[in-house]
């Protein structure tokens, strides 16, 4: 049991870390909502996205990947990267969704969206995996 606790760990804090960061997300775009009831949608999911992501950003790079950059230009560039990663991940979702529904249907939204959120996370872990957090591993 513990050598698949120790083969699985970092994708199910990843999940559990993620399933957080929708919390966040979700939370903050109420909170907007009811706080600001006139604030138009484009900028309340705007900013629920711009603090879930972050949510994301720290509690990845602490608590999935433990990544060991320490200088400023280090958490810069990883900080960057991971936002990258997560705007062409909103890309790719929007991508599949505007295909799936021209040839799929609109009937079919929420099984597009579901299928689109399980590539987004597949995505979202491997870019983080290889790309944000590979770097500075071990010093």
């Amino acid at each position: 049991m513990k050598n698949l606790w120790n083969k699985y760990k970092q994708v199910i804090a990843y999940l559990f870390w993620g399933v957080l960061t929708t919390v966040i997300d979700i939370a903050v775009a109420l909170v907007l909502y009811h706080l600001l009831p006139n604030m138009d949608v484009f900028w309340n999911t705007l900013i629920a996205w711009v603090a879930s992501v972050l949510f994301a950003y720290f509690t990845n790079r602490k608590w999935v990947f433990e990544s060991k950059a320490n200088t400023v230009k280090e958490y810069i560039t990883e900080m960057i990267s991971f936002f990258l990663g997560r705007v062409a991940s909103l890309i790719l979702e929007e991508i599949i969704l505007m295909i799936g529904v021209s040839i799929i249907s609109e009937n079919n939204f929420d099984l597009l969206k579901i299928f689109a959120q399980l590539v987004v996370i597949i995505f979202n872990y491997f870019w983080s995996k290889l790309v944000v957090f590979v770097n500075h591993k071990e010093k």
